[in-house]
C-alpha cells in the first residue's frame, strides 16, 4: 500500500483546496453558495487531471455519519446528501468533517480541542487518539446568539476586530474548562487576525487539512 497516493480535498464556504502525494503547491478554487457535490467532483477533476492519486479524502463543512454527510452545508449549494462520491471520482473516498479533518492532521497526543475559526465555527475534539466531530457551532453563547454568531466571520465584521479577539479568548476558555482538555488548537482562515494565542492554546495551520487527510487512510493502531 506504499505506493497509494491520497488526493485530499478541503472544501470550504469560499474556497476548495486541493493537494496530492507528492505535490508541493495546492490549488484552490472557488467554492459558493451555488457550489453542488457534483459541481465540486467536475472542478477538482478538471483542476487535478494530471495529478495521479488512487483514492480521495474530503473534508466536508458539515456532520459526517459512516462517510456520508448527512446535512446540506449551510454556505454551499445542494445535492451532498447522498452523493456517491466513489463513483464520481473513480476510486475509494473517504469523507470527514473538515474541522476534524484539520484537527486530524493537528494531533499531538492526549486530550485535544480543536477549533477552526472561519467563515462558521468547526470543532472537534480527540481523546487519546479517538477523534469525535462536534457541532459547538450552534449552542447558545451570549443574547440569545450562538458561539459562530460572535467568532464566526459575520461576528467578526459586527463586532470589530478588538471585541471579536475578546470573544474569541472568552469561548476558547470556557470550552476548554468545559471539556477538560490538554490544549485547544486553533485553526481555519482567521486564526491569523489573532494578535495573540489564548492562553493554553495553540496556532494551527490550513496545511494540517492536508496532513489530516493523509492520516485519513493509515490503518487503527
Amino acid at each position: 500500500m506504499t505506493n497509494e497516493r491520497t488526493l485530499v480535498v478541503d472544501v470550504g464556504g469560499h474556497h476548495i483546496k486541493v493537494l496530492a502525494t507528492g505535490q508541493r503547491q495546492p490549488i484552490t478554487l472557488d467554492s459558493g453558495p451555488d457550489l453542488s457535490a457534483l459541481g465540486m467532483v467536475r472542478a477538482v477533476r478538471r483542476a487535478t487531471n494530471v495529478w495521479p492519486y488512487s483514492r480521495v479524502s474530503i473534508g466536508f463543512p458539515g456532520p459526517v455519519v459512516r462517510n456520508q454527510p448527512v446535512a446540506e452545508p449551510r454556505n454551499l449549494g445542494d445535492g451532498w446528501i447522498g452523493f456517491d462520491f466513489a463513483a464520481a471520482f473513480g476510486c475509494p473516498v473517504r469523507v470527514m468533517n473538515d474541522a476534524a479533518m484539520q484537527a486530524l492532521g493537528s494531533y499531538a497526543g492526549g486530550r485535544m480541542l480543536f477549533l477552526g475559526l472561519g467563515t462558521g465555527l468547526g470543532s472537534a475534539l480527540i481523546l487519546d487518539g479517538v477523534i469525535q466531530p462536534l457541532e459547538l457551532a450552534h449552542l447558545p453563547y451570549k443574547k440569545g446568539r450562538t458561539y459562530e454568531e460572535y467568532v464566526g466571520d459575520a461576528g467578526r465584521k459586527r463586532s470589530g476586530k478588538k471585541k471579536w479577539r475578546r470573544h474569541v479568548a472568552d469561548v476558547v476558555g470556557r470550552l476548554k474548562a468545559a471539556l477538560e482538555v490538554d490544549e485547544v488548537v486553533i485553526g481555519g482562515g482567521n486564526v491569523e487576525r489573532l494578535s495573540s494565542m489564548p492562553e493554553g492554546t495553540r496556532r494551527g495551520s490550513n496545511a494540517n487539512a492536508f496532513l489530516g487527510g493523509y492520516r485519513m487512510w493509515q490503518p487503527d493502531k
